[in-house]
């Protein structure tokens, strides 16, 4: 019997979901596998991911910030250099108290991962080691990456408005006179008219 260009994808999907049961997952496409696993289970997965499955590099660890389902979404990349797959684990975790379990001792550099994630997100890292400032020096603000956070407000705060600032203009104002080009309509509400 011949295998279908898919094959390999979705025996991989179906290996996760019989072994963990609260998992749910797709093809995405040729070489893509997405699943979705409660913040429980994500080291579990992960270690078996690595160990079991051959998933032997983190590619990246990302953030989503969902404030309409007061949710965070962890994505981690994994790839099998093997199986020449990406597998995208996905878990929710609610805004109102985000921590979810470190993984660096699976993969060392999710370290470096986690401590941005919690400093931009504000999310905790049960067992993570590492200082409570990483990139942003003297920050008392929101996080800055949360969808909830007015760029423009903190800018117009903290740098705009500032003593020695008063004749500062708008870059894209300058850009105009310089260039005779108008600003595109999606920069336009960020002008200062």
């Amino acid at each position: 019997m011949t295998d279908t260009i898919l094959d390999k994808e979705q025996k991989l999907v179906q290996l996760l979901e019989q072994t963990f049961k609260k998992l749910s997952g797709k093809v995405v496409r040729q070489r893509r596998v997405t699943v979705s696993v409660e913040k429980e289970l994500v080291p579990s997965v992960l270690s078996y991911a690595k160990s079991q499955l051959g998933y032997i590099h983190l590619s990246h660890m990302s953030c989503v910030d969902w404030p309409e389902n007061n949710n965070f979404e962890i994505i981690y990349i994994l790839w099998s250099p093997a199986d020449k797959v990406q597998l995208f684990i996905k878990t929710l975790i609610n805004r109102e108290n985000p921590e979810i379990d470190n993984v660096d001792m699976i993969w060392k550099h999710a370290n470096t991962y986690e401590r941005e994630i919690r400093e931009m997100y504000g999310i905790q890292f049960n067992g993570l080691v590492g200082a409570q400032e990483f990139i942003l020096e003297d920050w008392d603000d929101m996080p800055p990456m949360r969808r909830d956070f007015d760029t423009v407000e903190y800018v117009d705060d903290n740098y705009t408005f500032r003593p020695g600032r008063e004749d500062a203009g708008d870059v894209r104002e300058e850009i105009v006179k310089r260039s005779g080009e108008d600003i595109p309509d999606f920069a336009k509400k960020y002008s200062r008219d």
